[in-house]
């Protein structure tokens, strides 16, 4: 949620600054607790499993010290001895002078051991659990506090509970007879105080706090670290201003009429519209690598060298303007953006009008060339001289203003393309080159597709026109010739040229290569030929280089060809030297009426 300090005017830098401080304070913090709960979790379980483990050590120590007693054979003799008294009135450990029983074997084996280990205790009983040794003296010859029934009936204790002595952490084994394995005259118990391991706990503790607290603030650091990199990552924006540009993303790119896409450094998609998709490439999704998506040559090179300006590129049967650019934020490249634009349209009409320029340039030509006839008829008639004026009037009459300007034009009876070819004449003339109809020129019908006829055949006769414009062979000629087969229309376009120069030849229909200079033309050139066949081809036809022409040899250059018949005359002949270019472009025709 953004704050707002009054409805209809932005959140002011104090309010954003805090709003950013308080969500980073509250996103450490987080993190902060999740690892100190998680650390003082850690910390109990340790806890408990010490206190349990140091429990567990301190008796087996307290075994292993009672197992050596019991196992000493001058204590085993003395527990024997004084448990086979008990049977004797007045005899046994009980009746027995404390003197007697601290200067006894029991008592020096037990005191060593205690002396040795640093136990609280080590005692020595009989079999009526009567002590034979004992630390305090005051206590020999008396039962001892705790039940010895285990340990007399031939099991090993361990045990924590409370005696004369303390808390204590005890175990207790049986004395054997000696020389038997069975018979139990006595129990040897060793035992610590519970104080003693608990101070050991405590070391333990205070050693894993230390510990802890490493852990702590490594946690601490780290979280710092993350919320770091989460900033550095999100380009310093906050979670509500992501989620905004995301909407605001989505409204933008699906409600532009422009393609976008936009590629992270290592060239992976990481945006794309729907526009993008229709013009570029059906398979473009985000975290697809664009070598996976089937881009054209023209449109990855633009791809390749961003911010060089757009560059236009044929991709099927449209015309494209694509634009790229590197993107950077805070001096860091985050990727390339391109842009598309649809011109197929654009470039349709342009070339309709450039006919129809064509045309209206012819016409007011051949309204000049009439009026100045005109003139001539009324100064003749004006003189009386009605002879010469019979004579003018029979010169002139039965040629119209297309059919000589054109001449073979009748054998098309589509009217669009009539005009079409009279404007490409026109256009040709003001260029100082001839266009003239070829002899098998025959097309019966009406145009059912007259924008894809008139691309592909104006790009032809474009590129004809220029390479004859150009050529060395003189005179400059382009021949057009059209024929029909049912719905499939059929275009040949020759030229006096100095041909194709590109090996192979077959290149020249590659988008973006053209022989022709590409600084003069926004966006290059080498679009054309290109787009001519990606229609053609759309319509299950094709275009293709018949013949690639050649410059002309010496001999050519040395006696000027003469001008064909079709310049002069009705029709004329192929014109030789040139490129010869063929489109087959299938239902596009009408049956005439």
């Amino acid at each position: 949620m953004r704050i707002v300090e009054r409805p209809g005017r932005p959140p002011s830098s104090r309010g954003r600054r805090f709003a950013r401080t308080r969500l980073r304070t509250q996103v450490l913090v987080s993190q902060c607790a999740v690892v100190a709960v998680t650390l003082a979790a850690a910390f109990a379980a340790f806890a408990y499993s010490n206190e349990h483990r140091l429990d567990r050590e301190y008796q087996l120590r307290a075994l292993a010290v009672a197992r050596t007693v019991a196992a000493e054979p001058s204590v085993r003799q003395a527990a024997a001895a004084y448990s086979a008294a008990n049977d004797r009135p007045g005899g046994g450990a009980a009746g027995t002078p404390r003197a007697t029983l601290a200067a006894g074997p029991a008592q020096t084996v037990a005191e060593a051991a205690r002396a040795r280990t640093g136990f609280l205790f080590v005692v020595v009983t009989d079999d009526r659990g009567i002590r034979l040794a004992h630390p305090e003296r005051a206590q020999l010859g008396r039962k001892v506090s705790t039940d010895p029934s285990g340990a007399l009936s031939g099991q090993e204790v361990l045990a924590r509970h409370r005696a004369h002595l303390g808390d204590e952490v005890v175990a207790k084994v049986p004395v054997y007879a000696p020389g038997s394995a069975t018979e139990v005259v006595g129990e040897a118990n060793a035992g610590l105080a519970v104080s003693a391991v608990r101070a050991q706990f405590l070391r333990v503790l205070l050693g894993g706090l230390g510990w802890l607290a490493v852990a702590l603030l490594l946690g601490v650091a780290a979280s710092a670290l993350l919320a770091r990199r989460w900033k550095r990552l999100t380009l310093g924006l906050e979670p509500e201003e992501l989620a905004g540009l995301v909407q605001e993303q989505e409204a933008v790119l699906h409600g532009i009429g422009e393609g976008v896409l936009a590629l992270d450094t290592a060239g992976r998609v990481t945006v794309v519209n729907d526009e993008a998709r229709r013009l570029l490439a059906p398979a473009a999704a985000p975290g697809r690598h664009v070598g996976e998506l089937g881009l054209t040559p023209r449109v990855a090179e633009a791809l390749r060298g961003p911010g060089r300006g757009p560059v236009m590129a044929a991709v099927g049967e449209r015309v494209l303007v694509v634009s790229s650019r590197t993107v950077r934020r805070d001096g860091r490249e985050l990727g390339t953006l391109l842009t598309v634009q649809d011109r197929t349209d654009v470039e349709s009409l342009t070339r309709q009008l450039d006919a129809v320029q064509a045309m209206s340039s012819a016409l007011r030509a051949q309204r000049h060339e009439f009026a100045n006839r005109l003139h001539v008829v009324s100064a003749l008639a004006h003189g009386g001289h009605l002879t010469e004026t019979t004579e003018y009037i029979d010169t002139i009459l039965g040629t119209g203003p297309l059919g000589e300007a054109l001449p073979g034009v009748d054998a098309v009876s589509d009217s669009y393309l009539r005009a079409f070819l009279s404007a490409k004449a026109a256009q040709a003339r003001e260029s100082g080159v001839t266009l003239v109809v070829g002899g098998g020129t025959w097309v019966a019908g009406t145009l059912a597709a007259p924008v894809d006829v008139t691309t592909v055949s104006g790009n032809l006769v474009d590129n004809a026109i220029e390479a004859a414009r150009h050529g060395r062979r003189t005179p400059a000629l382009v021949e057009v010739e059209l024929m029909t087969e049912g719905s499939t229309l059929l275009i040949t376009v020759a030229d006096s040229g100095d041909g194709v120069s590109l090996s192979p030849a077959r290149d020249v229909f590659r988008e973006g290569v053209s022989t022709k200079q590409h600084a003069s033309v926004v966006g290059g050139r080498g679009i054309g030929l290109a787009l001519a066949r990606g229609i053609a081809r759309a319509r299950g036809g094709d275009v293709y280089l018949a013949e690639p022409g050649g410059p002309p040899s010496a001999a050519e250059l040395a006696e000027p060809a003469e001008p064909a018949a079709g310049a002069a005359g009705r029709t004329g002949g192929p014109v030789g030297g040139g490129a010869v270019f063929v489109a087959r472009l299938r239902d596009v025709m009408e049956a005439g009426t």
